[in-house]
């Protein structure tokens, strides 16, 4: 598991044993958190997510010497994110659930990218890129240790996003802030504090939002679970870009 990063974390008021995945862009991830310790494998790795994913989410039982029968739920992020990624963690999340009889804890992918802001952030804007001179994005505010949504999810081009608010001190995670040539960071920088536009999401935070509503009650069978794509026609969308191409072709 070489150029692996790994997160030790405490959550002692959540003595439980959760599995999450996290496939929806470039990063792909897995986390356990097992009685109040969270450790993760994170790696970028384009297009081996689905390669990288239970080889990984079985190392990390080996290691903490827990068996998947002794899991209490599995998590998952939903997205928005890239089609294939996104679809990945849906299916991995709901076969080991199913196989299980365990619940299916599907989390917002922005939301997840949040956490990456710094614990002190108040409003967060999170933005990733998603290709075709697009960005997804959502504004979130911290409330103690959980992340309210302030906005709608949305994916379309980066001088289309707008903040919840027009004041200053917003702080700014995720690719979608060094999408199009920093276009969205450029436009919001005078309401933006600081800008990690660096920032991925990780399994850890798919955890993290896990067991918060894990611990309100939530307990959602793996078949509910479904994928935030915002983009509904991405088939339609390959097919018109061939279109497009093979137009060009014969003109």
């Amino acid at each position: 598991m070489e150029g692996a990063k790994y997160l030790l974390l405490s959550f002692r008021r959540h003595p439980m044993r959760l599995l999450a995945f996290e496939t929806s862009t470039e990063a792909c991830s897995v986390a356990l958190h097992v009685d109040g310790h969270l450790i993760e494998r994170f790696e970028i790795a384009p297009r081996r997510h689905a390669e990288l994913a239970l080889p990984w989410a079985q190392a990390l039982l080996d290691e903490a010497g827990v068996a998947k029968s002794q899991l209490d739920a599995i998590a998952v992020g939903r997205g928005p994110g890239a089609f294939t990624g996104v679809r990945l963690a849906i299916a991995l999340g709901q076969g080991l659930a199913l196989a299980l009889d365990r619940p299916l804890l599907a989390v917002s992918t922005l939301q997840a990218l949040a956490l990456r802001a710094p614990a002190d952030a108040e409003r967060i804007v999170a933005a990733i890129d998603a290709r075709m001179g697009e960005v997804y994005a959502a504004c979130f505010r911290r409330e103690g240790a959980a992340l309210v949504a302030l906005t709608d999810q949305t994916v379309g081009a980066p001088d289309a996003v707008r903040l919840a608010d027009a004041r200053a001190g917003w702080q700014a995670v995720g690719t979608g802030f060094g999408a199009a040539e920093g276009v969205l960071a450029a436009r919001l920088s005078p309401q933006l504090a600081r800008i990690d536009a660096a920032a991925l999401p990780h399994a850890a935070d798919v955890a993290v939002l896990a067991l918060q509503a894990y611990a309100r009650g939530e307990r959602p069978a793996p078949e509910s679970a479904e994928p935030a794509y915002l983009r509904n026609n991405v088939a339609l969308t390959l097919e018109e870009q061939r279109a497009a191409r093979a137009a060009k072709g014969t003109s």
